[in-house]
C-alpha cells in the first residue's frame, strides 16, 4: 500500500470526523450544561470524561466488541436505551431544578455567596464518561465507520492512529464549547436567566433522549 493511498484515506477520515465532532450532540449538551453550572473547569473535566469513554470504546471494539454485537444483536439496543435513559434523567433533573429553584440550581462562581454546585469534580467527569459509554452512535462509529477508512495492508497501528485522531478532535471541540460558554456565564448573573437556561437545557436533553430512542 502506497503512502499516497494511506494519506488520502487519513485525510478523508479526518474531514469526516471533524464534521462529526463539531456537530452539537448529546455530549455537547452535557458539556454546556456542566460549564454553565460549574465553570470552565467543570466543562473541561466533562470533556476529559467523554474522551476517556471514547478510549474505552475504541479499545473494546479493537478487542472484540463486534463479536458481542454478532452474538447478541440486541446489545446495541440495550446500550441505546441506557444512553437515552441517562440523558432523560439529566434532563428531568434540570427541569426539576428550574421548577423548584429561583436560580435554576445554577450557582455561578461570579456570586461570592454561592457555594459550588457539586462537592467534587469527579461528578462532572462521570457525566462525560457515562454519556459516551452509553452512546450507540459512538459504538457504531468505531465498529463500522473507522474500519472503513483503514487501507488494505495498513499497519496494525493505523486503527490506533484513527482512534487517537477522533479522541483529540472531540476533546478539542468540547473544550472550545466549554471555553466559549464560560465567557457567556456573566450574562447569566441574573437568577431568572439561569432558571430559563436550566429549563431549556432540560428540554434539550430530553429531546435528545427521545431522538435516540426513536
Amino acid at each position: 500500500m502506497s503512502t499516497t493511498a494511506i494519506d488520502s484515506s487519513y485525510l478523508a477520515f479526518f474531514s469526516f470526523t471533524f464534521i462529526l465532532v463539531i456537530t452539537p450532540g448529546a455530549t455537547t449538551a452535557v458539556v454546556v450544561r456542566n460549564t454553565l453550572e460549574g465553570g470552565r473547569r467543570a466543562g473541561y473535566v466533562t470533556a476529559l470524561g467523554a474522551a476517556a469513554g471514547s478510549i474505552v470504546i475504541a479499545i473494546s471494539c479493537a478487542l472484540g466488541l463486534s463479536m458481542l454485537v454478532t452474538v447478541w444483536p440486541g446489545s446495541l439496543n440495550a446500550i441505546r436505551i441506557g444512553g437515552a435513559a441517562f440523558l432523560a434523567w439529566l434532563g428531568s433533573m434540570s427541569l426539576y431544578r428550574a421548577w423548584t429553584r429561583s436560580d435554576g440550581g445554577i450557582r455561578l462562581a461570579l456570586d461570592p455567596r454561592a457555594a459550588p454546585s457539586r462537592s467534587h469534580t469527579g461528578a462532572y467527569f462521570a457525566d462525560g464518561l457515562t454519556v459516551h459509554l452509553l452512546s450507540p452512535v459512538l459504538i457504531s462509529y468505531y465498529l463500522s465507520v473507522v474500519p472503513s477508512f483503514i487501507p488494505a495492508n495498513a499497519s496494525r497501528l493505523y486503527y490506533s492512529g484513527l482512534a487517537a485522531t477522533h479522541v483529540s478532535l472531540a476533546l478539542c471541540g468540547h473544550a472550545m464549547w466549554a471555553t466559549a460558554l464560560d465567557f457567556m456565564r456573566r450574562w447569566f448573573v441574573q437568577a431568572g436567566r439561569r432558571k430559563l437556561l436550566q429549563a431549556c437545557s432540560g428540554i434539550a436533553l430530553i429531546a435528545l433522549a427521545l431522538r435516540i430512542m426513536l
